[in-house]
């Protein structure tokens, strides 16, 4: 298998991940649909921006229509709901002994071992903070946990080498064997960041609110049920700890995990989501429905309500659609649910 990466996908997860690499000297290319992005990061350079790192990288990119050849390693860096299209467009560039990693936000492996296999299929869970803010220019926000494993929970030679290429980037990053704990544990938190989109008040503000405390509690609660139910214990990270959440578990750990995800996304330059920023500066369609209606329908199998997710999805499509605004009353429609409650 060669050394180049080819990096579906040049926003805020793929082209902060081909920056550090192209500037360590692995050989990366970008793919990316936004034209005037593409020629930045071939041309003048890919811009990354913030008080973590400043530097501007020139790195090969092409948009998906101009890429050539074969890849043993492709990393795929696009929204959980463009997964399928990149797949059917990735696929004939893949090697017949290559991989994909899936650098995005939800359960894509699940896609992407649909298109190429299990076999082919390798996982990634990402939390640091990024925002693209245009052609050629990526926030990097702030630092935060990088896991690698394979789908199986087997440790090869390849999951060995993408974690040493995540550690050129993220120096703490993990190697699990366990990478649906931790997919699953980032399920959670995202269902609680969805629902902080729903306002235009900052991810610390909303966790810091007692008020909107049985929201988070009934949320992280629903995604640990189902988690459970599918066999996997969810693993935690930067202050979030799933099990705290767990049926049963007593309410002060949840309580002690949402204020230290207050305080971990107080100190960062990135104060709202991604999904804030999908809804209220790039006015697009957010991830809600593959990263996490897919809880709802993966609990139904598994005996689980959920109820409070599928209320999210719910809001989130009203927003998204202009039949509710980002406002308070938005979210605390979701007090209204009768598992949204303080135990």
């Amino acid at each position: 298998m060669d050394g180049r990466i080819l990096i579906w996908g040049a926003g805020a997860i793929g082209g902060t991940l081909g920056a550090f690499w192209a500037r360590a000297g692995v050989d990366v290319m970008l793919v990316d649909t936004v034209a005037e992005h593409v020629e930045a990061c071939r041309t003048t350079g890919l811009a990354i921006e913030g008080p973590v790192e400043e530097f501007t990288q020139v790195i090969p990119a092409a948009t998906p229509d101009a890429v050539k050849g074969t890849y043993g390693r492709i990393v795929l860096a696009v929204k959980a709901h463009h997964t399928d299209a990149a797949m059917a467009m990735l696929t004939p560039h893949l090697a017949p002994d290559g991989f994909v990693l899936s650098a995005q936000n939800g359960l894509n492996e699940l896609t992407i071992a649909r298109h190429v296999g299990e076999e082919r299929t390798m996982g990634a869970f990402v939390n640091f903070g990024a925002d693209w803010h245009g052609p050629g220019r990526i926030l990097f926000g702030n630092r935060a946990a990088v896991v690698v494993g394979e789908i199986d929970g087997t440790v090869r030679d390849r999951t060995r080498e993408m974690y040493r290429l995540l550690k050129l980037f993220e120096p703490d990053a993990v190697l699990t064997d366990n990478i649906w704990g931790y997919l699953w544990g980032k399920l959670g938190y995202g269902a609680m960041l969805f629902a902080t989109a729903l306002t235009d008040d900052s991810m610390s503000a909303n966790f810091d609110d007692p008020t909107r405390l049985p929201i988070w509690l009934a949320l992280g609660r629903e995604v640990v049920a189902t988690a459970r139910a599918r066999g996997v214990t969810s693993i935690g990270f930067n202050g979030y700890e799933p099990e705290a959440f767990a049926p049963g578990a007593p309410e002060a750990g949840a309580r002690a995990s949402i204020a230290a995800l207050a305080e971990f996304n107080r100190h960062g330059a990135k104060t709202h989501s991604g999904i804030w920023r999908d809804l209220a500066v790039r006015k697009r369609q957010t991830e809600v429905d593959a990263q996490i209606a897919i809880i709802d329908t993966l609990a139904r199998e598994a005996g689980i309500e959920t109820p409070t997710i599928r209320r999210l999805v719910e809001l989130i499509h009203d927003v998204e659609e202009g039949r509710r605004p980002r406002a308070p009353e938005t979210l605390h429609a979701l007090l209204a649910m009768p598992d949204v409650k303080i135990s």
